[in-house]
């Protein structure tokens, strides 16, 4: 039986909570050393990625008692119990189950007597065959015309993992030649997201997927209805256009509104259903089904490393408990996750829903307070970009914040330019590398304006290219990740609490239930 504890009662805390102030990162870091801890501080990761950790404030004796908490609370274990089928989201009393989508890891996992593995192949079986006969033709418009382009609407986890994933292989597929459809994305309830989106595509020829697990979110049908009365007013019938993502329980499931419906089920949440249906059906119309198995498969590879009890071994094991180690010893707020490359353009903006809406809570998974802090805020933007807009204050700034580059040494259109002795992917490279130790080694000047103090921790992803293997490793590290420190911290990351009192609220403004504050605000905008 596995025990699900505190972080703070654990027998290892006491030593946990003592490693403050015990790697100097900046001295560590300069000269031989550095060059050292560079080539020995790695963990291998599927499709040749590499987690390299030099860079952390870490030391073998802090590696020593980060084993002793991974051992200790049994991490491994409790994501072999997950994947196996026990209620590891107990706030709703629910299985957690995006993995099995990708692959089987253990045991068959049954609920609602169905045999879940197989209900998400169906699922995806379905996806699949709907996307090829797409593709060739077979599934056309009123005129008898191939579809070209293809709209999600949705918003949290319907939206923001896909839309990431889509742009990550966007330009691949490109180069490749395998983009079938161009996809767009329509999440905002702001008519301006709509309208703009409506206005950039060819509305005859395009499919428009309605994901809602609920099909009463209201965001999302409040945009559904406005692309209906769009492709109305274009004289043709949205019961042809449109296909629904939902649960087989809901009011589209068996609508005569939609040419289509795939199911999901509550086993997913949403900011883990990219490798569902949510994240199935649009990659596969856009890319083909081919290469959205091969996004699974390499999603499923980066899963079998996770189950690895060898932390040195297992990178989002060794990643979950370093990023611990800053947050509740180091006292660290914030993580910055820093792609180079512009294909991860929307990749942390799908972390941040990821992580905070994971990971964002207060209380265990009994509903006790716990007494420590728990997940980081997450931002980012892709590099060389950022470096021009917030890497002052990551410098400079009284904040410490941890950093996490993901970098590649080729790109993805294979188009690069020799200017001035070197390749734009070159100068992408170095420009990485140098910020890696530009943070943690500082510079010391005379003028106090221009020096660095450095100790600025970091970890670095590096790959050969991005392709669908190597971003579902990306997606299943970050993933299993997140599910690690929700583990160490003892709380639930799987369900979301959080989201919904805006959402009550919102829905007594719009019912003018109100006569306090509430309407006082709605008066500024006059609803």
């Amino acid at each position: 039986m596995i025990s699900w504890k505190n972080l703070d009662t654990l027998a290892v805390y006491d030593s946990f909570m003592a490693l403050k102030g015990k790697v100097d990162l900046a001295a560590v870091m300069a000269g031989k050393s550095g060059a050292e801890r560079v080539a020995a501080y790695n963990v291998p990761m599927p499709e040749g990625f590499t987690y390299n950790f030099a860079a952390k404030a870490v030391d073998d004796e802090v590696l020593s008692v980060l084993r002793e908490l991974a051992d200790e609370h049994r991490l491994v274990e409790k994501y072999e119990a997950m994947y196996n089928g026990d209620i590891i989201n107990t706030g709703e009393k629910r299985l957690v189950l995006h993995q099995l989508c990708r692959g089987q890891l253990g045991k068959d996992v049954f609920a609602d007597g169905v045999n879940k593995r197989e209900f998400y192949m169906a699922q995806q079986a379905k996806a699949d065959a709907f996307a090829r006969k797409v593709h060739a033709g077979e599934i056309v418009n009123g005129n008898g015309e191939k579809f070209t382009t293809v709209v999600q609407i949705g918003i949290g986890g319907s939206d923001l993992g896909p839309r990431a994933l889509y742009l990550a292989l966007e330009n691949w597929a490109k180069q490749n030649k395998t983009l079938k459809m161009q996809a767009r994305f329509i999440s905002n309830v702001d008519p301006d997201d709509a309208a703009a989106v409506l206005m950039s595509v060819d509305i005859p020829h395009t499919l428009f997927i309605v994901v809602t697990k609920s099909g009463t979110t209201l965001e999302t049908l409040t945009n559904e209805t406005f692309v209906r009365n769009a492709l109305k007013e274009a004289g043709v019938d949205p019961s042809k256009h449109m296909l629904a993502v939902t649960s087989a329980t809901s009011p589209m499931a068996s609508s005569p509104d939609y040419l289509e419906a795939f199911f999901m089920d509550n086993y997913i949440g949403g900011r883990y259903s990219s490798s569902s249906c949510v994240g199935g059906v649009i990659l596969s119309l856009a890319f083909g089904p081919e290469i959205f198995a091969r996004l699974m498969q390499g999603a499923h590879e980066g899963d079998k490393t996770a189950a690895n009890p060898d932390i040195m071994q297992n990178s989002a094991l060794l990643d979950a408990l370093i990023g611990v180690y800053e947050r509740n010893v180091l006292g660290y707020e914030s993580t910055a996750v820093l792609p180079y490359s512009q294909a991860l353009n929307r990749f942390p903006a799908h972390l941040q829903q990821l992580d905070m809406e994971s990971n964002g809570k207060s209380v265990n998974r009994y509903g006790e307070p716990v007494n420590y802090v728990t997940g980081p805020i997450i931002f980012g933007e892709p590099g060389t970009n950022g470096q021009h807009s917030f890497y002052q204050l990551l410098h400079q700034g009284k904040t410490i914040v941890p950093m996490q580059f993901i970098g590649y040494k080729e790109n993805q259109c294979g188009m690069d330019q020799e200017i001035k002795g070197s390749t734009s992917q070159a100068k992408l490279c170095a420009n990485a590398v140098a910020q890696i130790m530009a943070f943690a080694c500082g510079k010391e000047d005379e003028d106090p304006n221009k020096a660095f103090a450095g100790g600025r921790p970091s970890s670095l992803i590096f790959g050969r290219q991005l392709t669908p293997e190597s971003l579902g490793v990306l997606l299943a590290h970050y993933e299993t990740k997140i599910m690690f420190q929700g583990f160490i911290w003892n709380i639930n990351s799987f369900d979301q609490e959080g989201v919904q009192l805006g959402k009550v609220l919102a829905t007594r403004v719009l019912a003018h239930e109100t006569e306090d504050a509430l309407k006082a605000y709605a008066d500024f905008f006059e609803i």
